[in-house]
């Protein structure tokens, strides 16, 4: 088994951002920009993981693993275009560094590298492979529908919210995991089980990415803090609070999102003040436990050794460990 270190250091060597930068560069440098912008490579790092905890050879895993991470900085090329986010990992999104159409047209060849990437993998999975990959493609569209469906819409539901956040950040973390456990030709009940860790475990993590964008730290979050209040976004907070307020804390929410004339820099600390006082910081990180605890009880229920459980259960732990 590899530890952690060791498989972070095989995604490194296998994975060259200097190697897409090809004619059009036009085409080509937003997507070195963004591959070089870094990140902490989660998704690739989740499939070696899984081929590893069900014994396969991490080598032949390897081009899966680029095609997970091409897929996800192809979602947030277009993500960043949707939400108006002028800030990705503390640098300036594609589409406000060169425009919108770049930014479409990269992310777009971003999936068909991703693609490319996928094809390489052993003929003998390639069929459930591709199936797997190209049906999380289609969650992950479905969810970001959901998600700007909810922009428009006066009311939903925090199960609603909850669903949204399964098929646009979640199924994606599963994947990962089940494709590396594909590869491994693991025995389907232990793909569903480490998918479903990799679930619950996206869900926890979407939920505190939610919880960072108010109560985070800037300069380690790496995106503007509140951009979601900005934005009016319908996070599990703000549903959460709008669930639990008494009347004249709702009239102080609805304030604040109605009145266009409020400064930003008073509206999120307006909203803040109403989290606090409602506890909401508390109570999604009690979401974030029941989520987390799900996903270990998913890897325990794996048929393996204990000890070759040690470098996911290291990641789950780690995951979650980011300051506020």
């Amino acid at each position: 088994m590899h530890s952690i270190s060791e498989l972070q250091n095989i995604i490194r060597k296998s994975f060259d951002p200097q190697a897409f930068k090809r004619e059009p560069s036009e085409l080509y440098d937003p997507i070195a920009y963004t591959l070089n912008l870094g990140g902490k490579r989660i998704r690739p790092l989740l499939v070696l993981l899984g081929c590893d905890l069900f014994h396969g050879d991490i080598d032949k895993a390897v081009p899966a693993a680029i095609a997970i991470e091409l897929f996800h900085n192809f979602t947030l090329l277009h993500d960043d275009i949707m939400d108006r986010a002028p800030i990705r990992r503390g640098k300036e999104t594609v589409y406000k560094k060169w425009n919108t159409n770049v930014a479409i047209l990269s992310g777009d060849t971003m999936f068909a590298l991703a693609c490319v990437h996928l094809s390489q993998t052993d003929p003998d999975v390639l069929p459930l492979a591709l199936s797997e990959f190209t049906k999380t493609a289609r969650l992950v569209c479905e969810g970001q529908q959901y998600d700007m469906n909810f922009e428009t819409l006066n009311v939903v539901s925090i199960s609603d919210y909850i669903e949204m956040i399964r098929l646009k950040t979640a199924v994606l973390i599963g994947c990962s995991l089940k494709l590396g456990a594909i590869l491994a030709k693991a025995p389907p009940a232990e793909t569903e089980r480490i998918y479903s860790f990799g679930e619950n475990i996206g869900m926890a993590f979407q939920l505190q990415d939610d919880l960072l964008d108010v109560f985070g730290d800037e300069q380690k979050f790496g995106k503007e803090i509140g951009g979601d209040i900005l934005s009016g976004k319908k996070t599990f907070l703000l549903l959460k609070a709008y669930e639990i307020a008494p009347e004249k804390v709702r009239s102080e929410l609805n304030q604040c999102f109605s009145n266009k004339l409020i400064p930003g820099e008073e509206k999120i600390n307006r909203v803040k003040k109403v989290y606090q006082l409602l506890k909401i910081k508390e109570l999604t990180l009690e979401e974030i436990g029941k989520y987390f605890s799900k996903a270990l009880q998913s890897l325990d229920d794996i048929n393996e050794d204990e000890t070759n459980k040690k470098a996911l259960r290291s990641f789950a732990n780690e995951l979650l460990k980011r300051d506020f």
